[in-house]
C-alpha cells in the first residue's frame, strides 16, 4: 500500500540536506539561498521577500506587523540544468505586502554569483537599492551555497536518499504523496528541514501584478501556511513554514472561492483549469473528429496579362491547372507580352487537407491548337495551402515568375500578372478596389510570392531517403498461403509494400519488396524544384502493391515548415535519418476497409499501422554547371544504408496504466463483455498486432501471444534479474459485462478492484526530442491558460485585465527562459541528427526572443491596449505550439480500444509525449502519472455528424511510461489508500507490476447538483425550439431534471441529490481531486429515444467532513459552463456542484437541504437560497413595430400573428395584426411588464420572442421564435446628471441616447465654432475637435496660408506640369467624382496600412517594432516616406491628412465604401432593432440547416430594460407621452409611400455563368410586387460590368421593403441562371436616425455634376433634425454663420447659379452643420454622406461563398413630400472615338540577319510593324527597305488606328466578336498601349523577328532628338527620361529604341526607330482627313533609299558600284594614293639622274 502522506507544507529543511541523486547519473546541481534577516525597515507593516534565479522566483512568507527588523530565516533551493556561470546574477526583492493593492517595494538586493561559483559558499550582509538604484539605509543578510556537479560542498553532502534507484524526491509534485514503492522506508528528514520544490509553473503572485484567476486572497493562504497537522507528526512551532506558489494556488482555491465577484465566470473556457490538482490532468472537452470532413471550397484566378515572355513571335495561352482541372485562356497572336483578363473559377467539395495539398499551376503554352498540345515557355507552381495562409487567403494583382522546368539551367522565362484565392465556406474575400494600374506595373515589387520568400529562387533537389519500414500489417487473406504452409511449412509475409512519395505536383516511387513485413529499401527518391518551394507538404505513403489495385497502408505528411527555417541563421529542410510513426485503421485486413480514407492520411488515425525509416535532404544546384542533368524528372537511385544504431539506441520502454472506472458505456455495447486494450506500437496488440516477432532486440522477446510461454514465465524464477525477469504484458483488462447507470449508458462495476495493465516495448531512446516538446508545450499551456483569464476578464468587464495579462506575459518570459536553461542538456548524443541541432538552436533563437519581447510587451501593456495586445499574445501562443510539434517520431501513440466479442468498438488516443516520465517537472508529460479522464470516440467516418457527438464510454485511466530502469516510481500519481494485486504469490517476483489494485480506503459523499439554468441551446425539434431535460452523470450514477417544453433557454431551478457515493482513495486527496461531473443536455422526444443537444463538464467543490460550511467557500457560487456538441459550442450552462463528505456521524452533519418544495412542481427541490441569485425588480418595456417576410407554416400563410414576449416567467403579448397581408405592422406600439431579474447582469435569463399565428377556433401555431441570449444591449442606466459631460452618458446609450431625450438641454455656458472658409476644400476638415459641452472652442482654418500654399504650389505646378490646369466643369460628370473618390479611397487605405496601428499607440510603435520582426527595407522606406508625406500635408490645424500626395484637381467626391452600408452604420438598427425568427433544427455544418435556411421572418421592435423605478426627472421632462414610455420620439408606423431610386454603378468579380468562362449579365430588381428585368440590355461576355442605371419603384412601407438586387445571366436558350443577389432591408434606412434616405453631399451646388439630389436643402434638413430632437436653433446670421444648440458653424455665404450670377445663401452653412451633426450635444449621430457601398453578391445555392460584388446606392423619397428631380445620370461613359496616326520616318543600327549569297555580306530587309494592344489582328506593315547593309531604313510610311478610348480608366475599348458563333460583340477594354517591331522579311522561310517596343500612350519616355542619343537604357527604364502622354501632347516626334532578349535572356539593342505619333479626335480626323501608307490624301513623299535596293541581277553594275563604294572605299582610296606615291617616286628615280648630271655639268 501507499505510503503515508506527508503533508508538504510542514517539511522544512535542515541546514544538513542530503544531496539527492538522479538514478544512475551524475549528482544534481543546486544552489540554496538561505535568507536570514532584513533590518533597518522603516515604519510598521507586513513583509515578503521575493527571489529569483534564472527567470524562476520564490516567494517567502509573509511576516506580519514587523517594525524594523524582518526575521524570514528561509531557506530557497534551485534545482540547476546546466552549471552557473560566474556573471549569472541573483536577486532578492524586499516588499511591504499588501492584501488589497499591489505590493510596494522597499528594496533590492543583486547579487553576481562569481563568488558563489569559486567558493561554493557565500554569507552577505548588504545594503538594498530602491526603484532609482539609490542606496537605502534598510540591510540583509544572507547565505548562498552552490552545490557543483561534483557534490562538493561539505555539509550538505551526506547522504544517499533512498538508494541510487530511487527518483529525485524534489521533482514529486509538491502536493502529492511521496508514495514510495513498498519496501522502502518513509523518508526520515531530519526535523526543521523543509522540502522546496523547484517549480517552473510558479504563477507570479504576490509580485507588483500579483493576480490571477484563483487569487482570490492568496496571502490570506499564505499566513494560513500551516495546514491541517498530520495525525502522526506533531506540528513543531518553530517551522519556518514556506509555501510554494502552486501550494498558494491551491489554497487560494479552497479559501477564497465565494470571496469576491470573479469567482463568477461566464461560460468559462477555464471553468475546469481552475482547481484541477496535480493528481488529474484535464478533459477534452471537444468530441468530434473534423480532419477529413469535406467543405467547399472555391479557388479563382484572374490571369491579366503576360510580360517578356522568352521567344519571338509567339502565340501564347495561359493554361491554369488546380488539381485535375484544367482551364485555357484565349490565344493572343504574335506578342510576347499578351492581354488577357479573363477570370476562372474552379469548385471543390473536399476535406481540408486534401484542399490544401492541391497545386495551382500557371503555365504558359507557345502555338497550342486543336491539332498540337503546344510547346511550353513556362510554368509556376503553388500549393492552395499556401494562398489559404495569406492575408484575405488571396494574392491580388501580383506577378508569377515563369520556369521552364525541363531546362533548369535557363533563366526565367515571363511573367504572368493573375489574382488568386482560395475562398472555403463562410470566408469573404475583400478584393482590394481596382481603378488603374499604375503601381503594379513594377513587377519586381509585386511579385506573386508569400511574404518573406526571395524573388530569386534557386533550383534545388530534394532528397528523400527511404531506408526501411517495420511492423507492416498483413494486406491480404491469401488462401493460398495458408495451405502452402500447411503442406511445405512455406511462411510467407502477406504484404508487398514500397514507398510513393509526393511532392508539388510530381510523384515518385521506390521498388517493391515482396512478401516483407520488415521491407529494406535504401532508395532514394530525388525531386527537382525551385527552392524554397511554394509547396508546404510531403506526402510519403507506404502502399502495398497488388494485382487488382495498390491500396496505401499508412500515409505520413512532411511539413516543410517544420524541418527548416529561413531566418538569417536558417538551415535548409533537412530531416532524420530518423522513424517515423504512421496511423490509419485497424489493422485486422478486410477486403473492404470502411477507414481506408485514414491510410490515405485523412482524419485521425485509430491504429498503429507502421513506421518507416526515412531521411531528407536539400541541395542547392548551381544551374552554370555543365554536367548537371537539366531535367525535373523525378528519379530513383540507391542511397547509401545507414546503421540501425544511428537513431537512436534501442531502450526498453514501461507502459503502466491502471482503469480506475469506466462509465457512460452506450447502450448499445451493454449486453456482451466489455474489455479494454492498451497498445502502445504494435506491442500490446493481440488481436491483430505483430504479424511476427520483429527483429532480435537488445533482449529475448517473447510474444505475449504464446500462452505456454506466459506460463513458463509466470513459473520459472531462474532469470531473476533485479528487475524481476522479463515480464510477460497484460496489454487488455479481464472481459467485465456492463451494468445498467440509466436507459442510455452502462457502466463496469470495477469497485474497489482496478484493474492494471502493462506493456514493456523496445523502442530508440530519444526522449530528448520529446522532452523538449514537453517544455515548450508546458510554456504554451501556461499561456493560453492566461489568455482565457484574460479574455474571459474582458467579456465578464472584470477589473484590471491589464494587470493579469502583465502577469501572463511574466510568466511567459520565464517560461521561455526555463527552456534555455533545460533544453540544452545532452548535446553531444550521438544520435542526434542534424534537424534536432538545428532545431534546438532555433528553439532556443525563437524563445530567447520571444522571452524578450514578452518583457517589453509588459511594459506596454496598458488598461486601453489589453486588447491589441492579447491579438500579439495570441501570436506567440500560435508560434509556440508550431515549435512543439516534433517532425521527427520517437515512441509511438498509446490507444485505447473498448472490445467487445473480439471486435473494435471506440478508442481513444493519446500522444506518448504526454505521458512521458522525466525527473525533471517541465519535461514531464503533462498526462504522465496523472488521472485522465477519456471519451472513448467511434473510429473514421463513423464518428462524423451525430454519430460523433454520442460518447461511447468514458474512462478514468491512470498512465506512465518511461524507460523500464527509472520504473520504481510508477505508481507515484494513483490515489491513495490502495493494496497491490500480483500475478504469482512468488515472494521472488516482488518487483513485477501489479496486475489490479485493490483499494481498502473509501469514503462516503453525498452530491448536490444545482442546475439552475442554460442558455442558446440548439434547437432540436422542427418548431425551431426543444424540451430540454439535463442528465448528470457522477461515477456511476446518473440524474435528470425535468423537462420543460419549448425553450432553448430553460430555468430548471432544481437540485439533484446523489446519495451514497462511494470514492476510493484517501479522503484529504478526493478534496482536492474530486472525480469530473459530466453534464448532458437532451431534447426529449414523445416519439423514439431523446435527441443529444451537448455536453459539459464541471468540477465539484468538496467540503469534506470536518470542515464547516461557511465562507469563504460555502456556500458554492453558480458558474457558466460551454456546451459542446462535436466541435461547436452548443449553449451555456449556469449550475453549481458541492461534493459533500458524509461523516462518521451520517448525514445529520450535512448542511439541512432547506428551502421550498415546490408543491405544484411535485417533489422538485429548487435550487436553495444562498446560491441562487439575488434578484431586483425591473421593468421590461417592448417596442412592437411589426412583422416582416414571414413564410408559410404548414402550407398555410400566416393571417393574423402576434408575438409573445417572456422572460424570467413573466411575459407581455402584442395586440393581433388583424390582416398580415394588408398591414403587418402593430397597432399598440409600447407595452411593458415587470420581472425580477439577478442584479448581477451576467446571470441575467435570456428573453424569448415567439410569433404565433392565430387560427379559427382559438388554435395557436408557433411561426417561429427568436431568443435574445444577452439583455445587456437594452439595459437603460439614467444619466449620471451631475456628470459635466453629456458624451459620457451619449455614449453609453449607444445611439439609442436619441430616444430618451426630451426638451432642450440646460444651456452650458460654452460655443464651439467651427469655421469653414470658402476656398478651403471640404476635405481638409476632416480633424473636427471633439469638445466636452461646457467647454469653448472656435475651429478656424488660416486661410491665408492656405492661399499661399496653392499659390505656391501653381506657381510650382506651371513650371513643370503645364497640363494639371483645374478641370473644366463642362468635362467634369457623375463618373469624375466617382473616380476621384475611389483614388481617395485606395489612398485612405494605403495610409491606414502604412500607418498600421491606432494613434494612441503611435507611441509604443518603436518599441513593438521588435515584434513584428524588421521590417524589409523597401516596407521601411516607404513608411519613412508615409511619414514625411503626413507631415508636409497638415501644416495647419484645420487640414486633415487626407490630401492625397499628387495635386489632385480640385473635385467634389463622394464616399465610396468597400463593404455594405449597414456595416458601417451599425445595421442601421439605432433604434428599431430586427430579430431573426428561427424554426427548424439547428443543423451541424454539413447536413443540417444553416441560420439562413432556417430563419421563416424577422420581427422588428426593441426593447429597454431599467430598475424600477427610475429617477423622476427622467418622466418630468417636456413632452414627456407616458403611453411610449422610454421610446420617446419615435414616428408613426402607419403605412407609407416611398418613392425607391436605385442607382447600380458596376459589378466586380462576377461568378463565370457559362462554359467560356464568363458571363452575360444583367439587373433584375425586386420590392414588393415590382419586378423589374433589365433584360435587353444585358452586358455581353463580362465579368466586372458597368451597369450604369438608375431604377425608380413606387413602394409602400411596410409592406414592400425588402429589396432584393440580383445579377442574372442571360442566356439565348433555356432560363436565365442567378449569378447572386444582394438583400437590402429599405424599413430601418428609412426610419433611421442617421437619414439614410439620401446622402448628404459634400458640397451644395444647385447645377452641374455635383446637383443637390434631396427634395429638401440643407437648411430645411438641418431645422427638422432639430425640430426633430428637442435641440435649440438653428439660429441663422449674422450671414455664413449659424448656430445650433452650443455649437457655431461658419462658412461661405454665397453660391453661384447658371449663369455665373452670385448669391446670398444659407445652405453652405447648413450643409456644414449636417456634415458634423455628430459632435451635436445628446442628439448627434452620423448622417450618412453621400456615398456608393459595395455589396457582396450571394447565390442561395453557393450558401456563404461570395459570387462577386455589386456597388450601388439607394434613395428613397416619401411621396407627401415634394418630388424629388430627376435621377443623376450615371450612364456609362461613352468611350471617345480618336484616331492614332503613326508616321515611321527612319530606323537605323538595326541587326543584320541576313549573309548575302555572293559576298558573304550582313544586310537585313528591314520592316516595321506596328499596332495597337488588344487590336493584333488590325497589325500594319511599312514597305520593305531591302538589303540594308548598315541597318538604316527609310519608310516615311504612315499607319491608322482609330479606337475608342475612355480617358477615366485610362483603356481602350474594343468590340468584337469572339468566333463566328459568337452570337454579339464582346466588349474588352486593354490598356492603352502601341507596340512597333522591326522585322527582317524573307521571301521563302518565315519573316525573321528582330526587336520591339511597347509604348504605354499615357506613359512613355520622350523620343530623343537623334538616333545617336537614343539608347537603350530609355525603354528599360533605368534612364529618367521624361515621360509624356499623347492624349496631353497630342503630337511626339523622336526616335526610340526597339529591343530583343538575347540567348542569357538579357536585353540587348536590335535597332533604333524614328517615328510620329498624332493624336486626334475622330472629329479632327473627319476634318483633316490623310491617307494610309504614302496615300492620297496629304501623301508623304517617296523615301529616298540607296540604289542596292533593286536586287543584283536588275542591276548588276550598279549594285557592283555601290559595293566598292560602302566596302572598300577606303581600301582604294589608299591604294590609289599609294599607287600615286609610288608613281611618284619612281619618276623621281627616274629622272634623278638627268637632273644630277644637268647639275653637274651646269647645263
Amino acid at each position: 500500500m501507499c505510503a503515508e502522506r506527508l503533508p508538504s507544507a510542514e517539511l522544512a529543511p535542515s541546514p544538513a540536506a542530503p544531496a539527492w541523486r538522479y538514478p544512475g547519473s551524475r549528482t544534481s546541481m543546486a544552489l540554496l539561498l538561505h535568507l536570514k534577516t532584513v533590518s533597518k525597515l522603516r515604519g510598521r507593516g507586513d513583509r515578503i521577500a521575493k527571489v529569483t534565479f534564472r527567470g524562476q522566483s520564490f516567494y517567502s512568507r509573509v511576516l506580519e506587523n514587523c517594525e524594523d527588523v524582518a526575521d524570514f530565516a528561509e531557506t530557497f533551493r534551485w534545482q540547476v540544468a546546466s552549471s552557473i556561470d560566474s556573471n549569472e546574477m541573483l536577486e532578492i526583492q524586499i516588499f511591504n505586502y499588501s492584501k488589497v493593492f499591489s505590493n510596494k517595494l522597499i528594496g533590492t538586493f543583486r547579487m553576481v554569483l562569481q563568488k558563489v561559483v569559486e567558493e561554493g559558499h557565500v554569507e552577505v550582509t548588504d545594503m538594498l537599492i530602491d526603484d532609482n538604484n539609490a542606496i537605502i539605509q534598510t540591510s540583509l543578510c544572507v547565505e548562498v551555497r552552490y552545490q557543483a556537479t561534483d557534490g562538493t560542498v561539505g555539509s550538505w553532502d551526506d547522504g544517499d536518499f533512498l538508494g541510487d534507484e530511487s527518483l529525485h524526491e524534489e521533482e514529486k509534485d509538491s502536493q502529492e504523496t511521496d508514495g514510495l514503492l513498498p519496501g522502502s522506508r518513509p523518508s526520515s528528514r531530519p526535523p526543521g528541514e523543509k522540502s522546496f520544490r523547484s517549480k517552473g509553473r510558479q504563477k507570479t503572485k504576490g509580485g507588483r501584478d500579483g493576480e490571477h484567476k484563483a487569487g482570490r486572497s492568496v496571502f490570506s493562504a499564505m499566513k494560513l501556511g500551516k495546514n491541517r497537522p498530520h495525525k502522526e507528526e506533531p506540528q513543531r512551532q518553530d517551522d519556518p513554514a514556506v509555501l510554494e506558489m502552486e501550494n498558494l494556488d491551491r489554497l487560494a482555491i479552497r479559501l477564497g472561492d465565494g470571496l469576491d465577484p470573479d469567482s463568477m465566470s461566464l461560460a468559462s473556457v477555464t471553468a475546469l483549469t481552475t482547481n484541477v490538482s496535480n493528481k488529474r490532468s484535464k478533459p477534452d472537452i471537444k468530441m468530434e473528429p473534423s480532419a477529413g470532413r469535406p467543405m467547399d471550397y472555391q479557388v479563382s484566378v484572374t490571369v491579366i496579362e503576360a510580360r517578356q515572355l522568352v521567344g519571338l513571335n509567339m502565340d501564347p495561352v495561359v493554361c491554369v491547372e488546380v488539381g485535375d482541372d484544367k482551364k485555357f485562356t484565349s490565344m493572343k497572336e504574335s506578342t510576347n507580352c499578351p492581354y488577357y483578363n479573363e477570370y476562372f473559377v474552379f469548385d471543390f467539395h473536399v476535406s481540408p487537407d486534401v484542399m490544401f495539398d492541391k497545386i495551382i499551376k500557371i503555365s504558359v503554352i507557345h502555338s497550342k491548337n486543336l491539332l498540337r498540345s503546344g510547346t511550353l515557355v513556362g510554368s509556376f507552381k503553388m500549393d492552395v495551402g499556401t494562398v489559404y495562409s495569406q492575408p484575405e487567403h488571396q494574392f491580388h494583382h501580383k506577378w508569377a515568375i515563369l520556369s521552364d522546368p525541363d531546362d533548369i539551367s535557363a533563366g526565367l522565362k515571363g511573367y504572368v500578372k493573375c489574382d488568386v484565392a482560395v475562398m472555403g465556406k463562410g470566408d469573404n474575400i475583400k478584393t482590394p478596389h481596382k481603378a488603374n494600374e499604375t503601381d503594379e506595373d513594377d513587377i519586381e515589387g509585386n511579385l506573386l510570392l508569400p511574404e518573406g520568400v526571395p524573388p530569386e529562387r534557386q533550383w534545388a533537389r530534394f532528397y528523400v531517403k527511404i531506408y526501411r519500414a517495420e511492423g507492416l500489417p498483413r494486406m491480404n487473406t491469401s488462401l493460398m498461403a495458408n495451405m502452402k504452409k500447411a503442406f511445405i511449412g512455406e511462411n510467407k509475409d502477406l504484404v508487398d509494400p514500397y514507398v510513393q512519395v509526393f511532392f508539388a505536383g510530381q510523384k515518385g516511387k521506390t521498388s517493391v519488396q515482396k512478401s516483407s513485413y520488415e521491407p529494406l529499401w535504401n532508395e532514394q527518391v530525388v525531386f527537382t524544384d525551385l527552392f524554397p518551394p511554394l509547396c508546404k507538404r510531403m506526402k510519403v505513403q507506404i502502399r502495398d502493391s497488388d494485382k487488382v489495385n495498390d491500396v496505401a497502408i499508412g500515409t505520413h505528411f512532411i511539413d516543410l515548415r517544420k524541418i527548416s527555417n529561413d531566418g538569417d541563421k536558417g538551415f535548409l529542410p533537412t530531416l532524420g535519418p530518423a522513424w517515423v510513426n504512421m496511423y490509419g485503421s485497424t489493422r485486422n485486413y478486410t477486403l473492404l476497409d470502411e477507414h481506408q480514407d485514414l491510410n490515405e492520411g485523412l482524419g485521425e488515425g485509430v491504429s498503429f499501422r507502421a513506421r518507416l525509416m526515412l531521411g531528407l535532404a536539400v541541395e542547392i544546384l548551381d544551374t552554370s554547371n555543365p554536367e548537371l542533368t537539366s531535367s525535373t524528372e523525378v528519379q530513383v537511385e540507391q542511397a547509401t544504408p545507414v546503421s540501425e544504431s544511428c537513431v537512436g539506441k534501442m531502450e526498453e520502454f514501461f507502459l503502466f496504466g491502471a482503469l480506475l472506472e469506466a462509465s457512460m458505456i452506450d447502450r448499445k455495447n451493454g449486453d456482451k463483455p466489455i474489455t479494454f486494450e492498451v497498445t502502445i506500437g504494435n506491442y500490446g496488440n493481440e488481436v491483430d498486432g505483430l504479424s511476427r516477432p520483429q527483429r532480435p532486440r537488445p533482449r529475448p522477446r517473447k510474444e505475449p501471444g504464446d500462452e505456454e510461454e506466459v506460463d513458463l514465465i509466470q513459473k520459472s524464477s531462474d532469470d531473476e534479474t533485479d528487475e524481476g525477469g522479463d515480464l510477460p504484458s497484460v496489454s487488455s483488462s479481464p472481459p467485465m459485462r456492463p451494468q445498467i447507470t440509466d436507459r442510455n449508458y452502462f457502466h463496469l462495476p470495477y469497485l474497489e478492484r482496478k484493474p492494471c495493465i502493462y506493456i514493456k516495448s523496445w523502442w530508440p531512446d530519444q526522449r530528448r526530442r520529446l522532452y523538449n516538446a514537453n517544455i515548450v508545450d508546458h510554456v504554451a499551456d501556461k499561456l493560453e491558460e492566461g489568455l482565457n483569464d484574460v479574455q474571459e476578464m474582458i467579456k465578464t468587464e472584470k477589473s484590471y485585465p491589464e494587470r493579469r495579462l502583465r502577469g501572463v506575459l511574466e510568466e511567459l518570459s520565464c517560461g521561455c527562459y526555463r527552456f534555455l536553461s533545460l533544453a540544452d542538456k545532452d548535446q553531444g548524443h550521438w544520435s542526434r541528427t542534424r534537424l534536432d541541432r538545428e532545431r534546438l538552436k532555433s528553439c532556443m533563437r525563437e524563445l530567447e526572443s520571444m522571452g524578450q519581447q514578452a518583457k517589453t510587451l509588459r511594459a506596454q501593456v496598458k488598461w486601453h491596449t489589453v486588447r491589441d495586445k492579447l491579438r500579439l499574445c495570441q501570436n506567440f501562443l500560435h508560434k509556440l505550439r508550431f515549435l512543439a510539434d516534433e517532425p521527427q517520431h520517437s515512441v509511438p501513440d498509446v490507444f485505447i480500444w473498448m472490445m467487445s466479442n473480439n471486435k473494435r468498438i471506440a478508442y481513444a488516443r493519446v500522444p506518448s509525449k504526454d505521458l512521458l516520465f522525466s525527473t525533471v517537472e517541465e519535461e514531464l508529460g503533462k498526462d504522465c502519472a496523472k488521472v485522465k479522464t477519456l471519451f472513448l470516440k467511434l473510429p473514421g467516418k463513423r464518428g462524423f455528424g451525430s454519430a460523433g457527438w454520442t460518447v461511447q464510454a468514458k474512462l478514468e485511466l491512470y498512465l506512465w511510461l518511461g524507460l523500464s530502469k527509472q520504473r520504481k516510481d510508477f505508481l507515484c500519481g494513483l490515489p491513495c489508500g490502495f493494496e497491490e494485486v500480483r500475478a504469482a504469490q512468488d515472494p521472488g517476483l516482488h518487483a513485477f507490476p501489479p496486475i489490479s489494485l485493490l483499494y481498502t480506503k473509501k469514503q462516503a459523499f453525498q452530491l448536490r447538483a444545482h442546475m439552475y439554468q442554460a442558455r442558446s441551446l440548439f434547437a432540436a425539434d422542427s418548431s425551431g425550439l426543444s424540451d430540454p431535460f439535463a442528465r448528470v452523470f457522477f461515477i456511476n450514477q446518473s440524474q435528470c431534471t425535468e423537462v420543460l417544453n419549448e425553450t432553448l433557454c430553460p430555468t430548471w431551478d432544481q437540485m439533484l441529490v446523489f446519495d451514497n457515493l462511494e470514492l476510493y482513495g484517501e479522503a484529504h486527496e478526493l478534496r482536492d481531486d474530486p472525480p469530473i461531473i459530466v453534464i448532458e443536455i437532451y431534447d426529449q422526444d414523445t416519439m423514439g429515444k431523446a435527441d443529444f443537444i451537448g455536453r459539459t463538464f464541471a468540477k465539484p467543490l468538496v467540503k469534506m467532513a470536518d470542515e464547516a460550511y461557511c465562507p469563504p467557500r460555502f456556500p458554492p457560487q453558480l458558474e457558466y459552463y460551454q456546451i459542446y456538441r462535436g466541435n461547436a459550442t452548443a449553449g451555456d450552462l449556469l449550475a453549481a456542484f458541492e461534493l459533500l463528505q458524509i461523516g462518521p456521524a451520517g448525514k445529520a452533519d450535512l448542511p439541512p437541504i432547506n428551502g421550498p418544495v415546490d408543491v405544484d412542481r411535485g417533489p422538485i427541490m429548487p435550487v436553495p437560497m444562498g446560491i441562487r441569485p439575488v434578484l431586483s425588480k425591473y421593468r421590461i418595456e417592448v417596442l412592437f413595430w411589426g412583422l416582416r417576410d414571414l413564410k408559410r407554416v404548414n402550407l398555410a400563410q400566416v393571417d393574423r400573428p402576434r408575438v409573445d414576449i417572456e422572460c424570467a416567467g413573466k411575459g407581455v403579448q402584442s395586440s393581433l395584426i388583424p390582416n398580415y397581408k394588408k398591414n403587418p405592422n402593430f397597432n399598440t406600439l409600447v407595452k411593458w411588464f415587470e420581472v425580477d431579474l439577478p442584479e448581477n447582469e451576467l446571470l441575467h435569463p435570456p428573453l424569448n420572442i415567439r410569433v404565433v399565428d392565430c387560427r379559427a377556433f382559438g388554435r395557436y401555431t408557433l411561426v417561429g421564435s427568436h431568443t435574445v441570449s444577452s439583455l445587456r444591449r437594452f439595459i437603460y442606466r439614467p444619466p449620471d446628471r451631475s456628470a459635466p459631460s453629456w458624451n459620457t452618458s451619449g455614449r453609453l446609450l449607444q445611439g439609442r441616447r436619441v430616444l430618451y431625450s426630451a426638451g432642450p438641454s440646460s444651456h452650458p455656458t460654452g460655443e464651439v465654432v467651427v469655421n469653414m472658409e470658402p476656398e478651403v476644400p471640404v476635405k481638409k476638415l476632416e480633424t473636427v475637435v471633439k469638445l466636452d459641452a461646457t467647454s469653448d472652442a472656435v475651429i478656424k482654418v488660416d486661410v491665408a496660408d492656405e492661399e499661399k500654399e496653392r499659390k505656391k504650389k501653381k506657381k510650382k505646378g506651371s513650371s513643370e506640369e503645364p497640363e494639371e490646369e483645374e478641370p473644366d466643369e463642362s468635362m467634369l460628370d457623375w463618373w469624375s467624382k466617382y473616380f476621384a473618390s475611389i483614388d481617395t479611397m485606395k489612398e485612405q487605405l494605403r495610409q491606414q496600412e502604412a500607418s498600421g496601428t491606432d494613434l494612441e499607440e503611435k507611441e509604443e510603435m518603436d518599441n513593438t517594432e521588435g515584434l513584428k520582426g524588421p521590417m524589409k527595407g523597401k516596407e521601411k522606406a516607404r513608411a519613412a516616406k508615409e511619414e514625411r508625406k503626413k507631415r508636409t500635408q497638415s501644416p495647419g490645424p484645420g487640414q486633415g491628412s487626407e490630401a492625397p500626395e499628387k495635386k489632385k484637381p480640385k473635385i467634389d467626391e463622394l464616399k465610396v465604401y468597400p463593404k455594405e452600408l449597414e456595416s458601417e452604420f451599425d445595421s442601421f438598427e439605432d433604434w428599431l432593432h430586427t430579430f431573426n425568427l428561427l424554426r427548424g433544427k439547428t443543423g451541424d455544418d454539413e447536413d443540417g440547416a444553416t441560420e439562413e435556411e432556417r430563419i421563416v421572418g424577422r420581427f422588428k421592435g426593441s426593447l429597454c430594460v431599467y430598475k424600477v423605478p427610475l429617477p423622476e426627472d427622467v418622466s418630468r421632462e417636456a413632452g414627456y407621452d407616458p403611453t411610449y414610455g422610454m421610446f420617446q420620439g419615435i414616428p408613426s408606423n402607419d403605412p407609407i409611400n416611398v418613392l425607391v431610386r436605385v442607382y447600380v454603378v458596376r459589378a466586380t468579380d462576377l461568378h463565370p455563368a457559362d462554359i467560356n468562362g464568363k458571363a452575360d449579365p444583367y439587373i433584375a430588381i425586386r420590392l414588393g410586387k415590382t419586378d423589374i428585368r433589365d433584360k435587353e440590355n444585358y452586358i455581353s461576355k463580362q465579368l466586372n460590368p458597368v451597369f450604369g442605371k438608375s431604377f425608380d419603384i413606387e413602394a409602400s412601407f411596410p409592406m414592400e421593403s425588402l429589396l432584393t438586387v440580383a445579377v442574372y445571366d442571360w442566356d439565348l436558350v433555356g432560363t436565365d441562371d442567378l449569378i447572386g443577389e444582394t438583400k437590402i432591408d429599405l424599413e430601418n434606412r428609412f426610419y433611421s436616425k442617421h437619414r439614410a434616405t439620401c446622402g448628404i453631399a459634400q458640397t451644395y451646388s444647385t447645377h452641374g455634376y455635383n446637383i443637390w439630389r434631396d427634395p429638401m436643402k440643407p437648411s430645411q434638413i438641418l431645422t427638422r433634425l432639430c425640430k426633430e430632437g428637442k435641440v435649440d436653433g438653428p439660429h441663422f446670421g449674422p450671414p455664413g454663420r449659424v448656430k445650433v444648440s452650443n455649437r457655431v458653424f461658419t462658412g461661405p455665404s454665397e453660391m453661384e447659379d447658371e449663369n455665373g450670377q452670385r448669391k446670398p445663401t444659407e445652405e453652405h452653412v447648413a450643409l456644414l452643420a449636417l456634415r458634423y451633426w455628430e459632435d451635436i450635444p445628446r442628439v448627434g449621430c452620423r448622417l450618412v454622406p453621400e456615398h456608393v457601398e459595395t455589396r457582396p453578391l450571394l447565390n442561395p445555392d453557393k450558401p456563404g461563398i461570395e459570387q462577386g460584388r455589386l456597388e450601388l446606392w439607394v434613395d428613397m423619397f416619401p411621396m407627401d413630400m415634394p418630388a424629388p428631380g430627376t435621377p443623376l445620370d450615371i450612364s456609362p461613359r461613352k468611350p471617345k472615338k480618336y484616331e492614332l496616326r503613326v508616321i515611321v520616318w527612319n530606323t537605323d543600327e538595326v541587326v543584320l540577319e541576313d549573309d548575302d549569297f555572293f559576298t558573304g555580306e550582313k544586310s537585313s530587309d528591314i520592316f516595321v510593324r506596328g499596332w495597337l494592344k488588344g487590336q493584333q489582328e488590325d497589325k500594319q506593315d511599312t514597305d520593305v527597305h531591302y538589303h540594308s547593309l548598315t541597318g538604316e531604313g527609310n519608310f516615311n510610311w504612315r499607319y491608322l488606328f482609330p479606337f475608342d478610348y475612355l480617358a477615366a480608366e485610362e483603356k481602350i475599348v474594343i468590340s468584337k466578336k469572339e468566333s463566328m458563333f459568337s452570337w454579339d460583340e464582346t466588349e474588352y477594354k486593354v490598356p492603352a498601349r502601341l507596340t512597333l517591331q522591326i522585322w527582317d522579311a524573307d521571301h521563302f522561310s518565315a519573316d525573321d523577328f528582330l526587336g520591339a517596343i511597347e509604348l504605354d500612350l499615357n506613359r512613355f519616355p520622350r523620343g530623343a532628338k537623334t538616333a545617336k542619343q537614343c539608347s537603350m537604357e530609355m525603354a528599360t527604364g533605368e534612364l529618367d527620361v521624361p515621360l509624356v502622354s499623347i492624349f496631353k501632347q497630342k503630337r511626339v516626334k523622336g526616335w526610340w529604341p526597339l529591343l530583343a532578349r538575347n540567348e542569357n535572356d538579357e536585353f540587348e539593342l536590335t535597332g533604333k526607330v524614328e517615328a510620329e505619333l498624332h493624336l486626334l479626335t475622330a472629329e479632327e480626323a473627319e476634318k483633316n482627313p490623310v491617307g494610309l501608307a504614302r496615300n492620297e490624301p496629304d501623301p508623304l513623299e517617296k523615301p529616298n533609299r540607296p540604289d542596292t535596293a533593286f536586287v543584283w541581277f536588275l542591276n548588276p553594275l550598279k549594285s557592283i558600284k555601290y559595293l566598292i563604294c560602302t566596302q572598300y572605299k577606303w581600301l582604294i582610296i589608299k591604294i590609289v594614293l599609294a599607287l600615286l606615291g609610288l608613281l611618284m617616286l619612281a619618276l623621281f628615280l627616274y629622272s634623278l639622274p638627268g637632273y644630277m648630271v644637268k647639275k653637274l655639268l651646269g647645263a
